[in-house]
Order: C-alpha cells, then sequence, then structure tokens
C-alpha cells in the first residue's frame, strides 16, 4: 500500500476555539458521511447525549445547526430523523463543483504568480504512481480525493473560490463516499488524476479543464445511480470493519 510521504492541508482550517455543540457536530457529520446515520435513521437528543457523554444543551444546538444545513429534522414529539437525499440539490453543487474546478484549473495554467507550487507537488507524491503503489484502502482513497480537488482550487489563489468549493464538499461528502465502495472507481480515480495533473504541470489548460470535466461527469453520473439499498450496505461494511 502506497503512503505519501508529504501529508495535504486540511480542509478547513481548525476554528482557535472549540465549543462542545461544535464538536457534537462534527461528530454527527462524520456519523453521516461515514453512514452511521443514514436516511431515514430516527433517534432522541437523550440517545446522542448518552452516546457522545454530553449534556442535552450542545446536543441541541448542533442539530439546530444540521437541521438548518438539511441534515436532519425535527420531528413532533419524537425526536430527530435523517432527511433523504435530496438528489437535485446534489445535481446543483456538481454544476458549481465543475465551474469552480475548471476555473482552476486554468488559472493554474495561466497565473504563475499566484499559483502554489508546494499543494501541486504534495498532489503528484500521491497521484503519480505506479500501480503496485497505490493504496487500496477505500476510507484513505476517498480522503485523498476530496484533498486532491480541495487542494487544485486552493493552489490556484483565489481564497474565495477556496471557502466556496471546502463549502461543497462538505455538502456531497456523504454521497461521494459511496462512489469509493467500488474498486473500479477506485483505479479510475487514480488514472484520471494522474492525468488531471499532468496536463496542468505541462500548463495546458483547455486539456486539464475537459479532463476534470469528464471526471466529475462521471462522478455524478454515479450519484444518479445511488439507492437507499447502497446506503445501508454502506452502513453494513463499515460495521463489518470495525
Amino acid at each position: 500500500m502506497h503512503t505519501a510521504s508529504r501529508s495535504l492541508p486540511a480542509l478547513a482550517e481548525a476554528p482557535a476555539h472549540r465549543s462542545r455543540a461544535d464538536e457534537v457536530y462534527e461528530q454527527l457529520k462524520r456519523d453521516v458521511s461515514e453512514f452511521k446515520l443514514v436516511p431515514g435513521d430516527r433517534f432522541t437528543e437523550t440517545e446522542i447525549s448518552e452516546r457522545l457523554g454530553v449534556s442535552r444543551t450542545p446536543v441541541r444546538q448542533a442539530l439546530f445547526r444540521l437541521q438548518h444545513e438539511g441534515f436532519v429534522e425535527v420531528l413532533f414529539r419524537s425526536g430527530w430523523r435523517v432527511l433523504p437525499f435530496d438528489f437535485n440539490q446534489f445535481e446543483e453543487l456538481y454544476d458549481l463543483r465543475m465551474v469552480l474546478e475548471t476555473t482552476a484549473a486554468h488559472r493554474l495554467c495561466e497565473d504563475a504568480l499566484k499559483v502554489n507550487p508546494a499543494l501541486l507537488d504534495d498532489l503528484a507524491a500521491i497521484w503519480l504512481v505506479s500501480p503496485e503503489q497505490r493504496s487500496s484502502d477505500t476510507v484513505q482513497v476517498a480522503q485523498w480525493d476530496e484533498a486532491f480537488h480541495c487542494a487544485l482550487v486552493a493552489a490556484a489563489g483565489n481564497a474565495e473560490m477556496a471557502r466556496v468549493h471546502r463549502d461543497v464538499t462538505e455538502r456531497i461528502r456523504v454521497i461521494r463516499r459511496l462512489d469509493f465502495t467500488k474498486q473500479p472507481r477506485i483505479d479510475a480515480t487514480y488514472e484520471e488524476h494522474a492525468k488531471i495533473l499532468k496536463a496542468i504541470q505541462r500548463r495546458r489548460g483547455d486539456q486539464a479543464a475537459l479532463l476534470l470535466r469528464a471526471h466529475i461527469q462521471a462522478s455524478q453520473a454515479e450519484v444518479r445511480k445511488i439507492t437507499l439499498h447502497q446506503v445501508h450496505l454502506a452502513r453494513q461494511l463499515g460495521q463489518a470493519m470495525r
């Protein structure tokens, strides 16, 4: 298994002070992205507070934040429920992601003064490797895939673009993780990322943007095929591995 010699930057900067509600919020978002909580699951504030060892106040604050972001809904007198996937919203988020990343690809090939070459070098250390050096760890590859796309946008030197892109990444994470339960998609991701990086290294902006567009559209097509059955299978697989 390949282990990169360099670690990529975090997808988002950690705040200087994290409240207990912040910690509960992050944990519940991880529970959703790791399929510990799946669409349709019901739970109470008491159940969450007992599982996480915190009082109900930070749990409630975290849940209202997640409700505002469209992850959960409150049920009258019966706790909370994880909302079904909104596939129309996912379509729109993928379209936005495509605009941001293809724009970044052009900037990486044209605006050398603002480009951060160290981020591109870190990506090359992970993705431009021989097949026998590739990781087969689906969780790791999923994390590296997120970091690849965020680092491409960050390397282009526009902080506001990078901020919006990180937000999109957060909102589609659970769907993208399902893509990496299948080995063929992992292999394809290595191949496609390598081609994108090589095009950027050669300053071929149009080619890099076309490759990125095709890469994102392939993921978008997989999203349209996702069923609730697949989500529950992913949860069973995760439970078996723990």
